[in-house]
């Protein structure tokens, strides 16, 4: 494999295009505007910047990385030379569906296709191509050129083939593959989720404020985040699509979402990317308490 497309420019997206790229790969971003596309280039350049203010790589490997990069606002004309495609847009159904079923009109007959999913159905996705067998689940965690773990999930139909081909890709970008197989939030949401989701149950039933839960967690468990800091650096919408989509394909009601999680998502407060979430995030301050939000 030589030339990988990215579908998706946002934080995941520029993330795996990024990781391909310093690897040595030709890398295809694709996305739906030119703005989209320029802020997640500027991303990997900042990225980059600070590996080299760490000394990990030198201002000729950001060059290098960079010119790997190549963007298209087309989805036609970025999958036509690829190898592997890996989706990374909104974790959507219908929007993933869409663009799986365009992926598989345009991409070469011998391409796998990919998708970033955290939550949702790889067999489900691959039945709208006429290739199941080709199609995968990469699921990169975040901050995607740092983070080791890709959860590599095989839908009903994926062949051995492509499995084995993925897992061997995986390594070669110096990541730690492993195999799952097709559940609802696989392995790493089935588990983190509920946590995040009692942890904003906690919140909301008055048993503790948002500090001391992290706190509790952090310097109890040794986690290096606590759970509703971990929510807003995921994206509270993210996490309340991914309890949904639990919820859905169990109908266990320990995976509904927190009636706090919902209200905060409808009320815009999604985290990090919103500038307020359990945290506050404006004006490029340290992440502070909102605490008048929870009383």
């Amino acid at each position: 494999m030589k030339n990988i497309t990215v579908i998706g420019a946002g934080t995941m997206g520029n993330g795996i295009a990024h990781t391909f790229a310093q690897s040595g790969f030709k890398v295809a971003l694709v996305d739906i505007s030119q703005e989209a596309i320029d802020r997640g280039l500027g991303t990997i350049s900042k990225n980059l910047d600070r590996m080299i203010a760490k000394e990990r790589i030198t201002d000729a490997d950001k060059a290098t990385t960079l010119g790997n990069i190549t963007s298209f606002t087309d989805l036609k004309t970025g999958v036509a030379q690829a190898d592997l495609v890996v989706e990374a847009a909104t974790e959507n159904l219908d929007l993933k569906l869409k663009i799986f079923g365009q992926m598989d009109e345009f991409a070469p007959a011998n391409c796998i296709l990919s998708t970033n999913t955290s939550s949702i159905s790889i067999t489900q996705i691959a039945a709208v191509t006429k290739r199941p067998e080709h199609v995968i689940g990469m699921h990169f965690m975040n901050p995607v050129p740092i983070m080791k773990l890709v959860e590599i999930i095989r839908g009903y139909s994926t062949s051995d083939d492509v499995t084995q081909t993925i897992m061997e890709l995986s390594k070669q970008l110096g990541k730690t593959p492993t195999e799952v197989n097709d559940y609802p939030g696989f392995v790493a949401n089935r588990i983190l989720m509920p946590m995040i989701n009692e942890a904003i149950e906690t919140l909301y039933n008055g048993v503790a404020g948002v500090e001391e839960i992290d706190t509790v967690m952090k310097l109890g468990m040794a986690h290096p985040m606590g759970p509703l800091q971990l929510a807003d650096f995921i994206g509270l919408d993210v996490c309340l699509s991914i309890l949904n989509v639990m919820h859905d394909g169990f109908k266990n009601p320990k995976y509904a979402p927190c009636p706090l999680l919902v209200n905060m998502v409808m009320a815009g407060k999604k985290g990090v990317k919103s500038g307020e979430g359990f945290y506050d995030y404006t004006e490029s301050r340290k992440a502070e308490k909102v605490s008048s939000s929870f009383k």
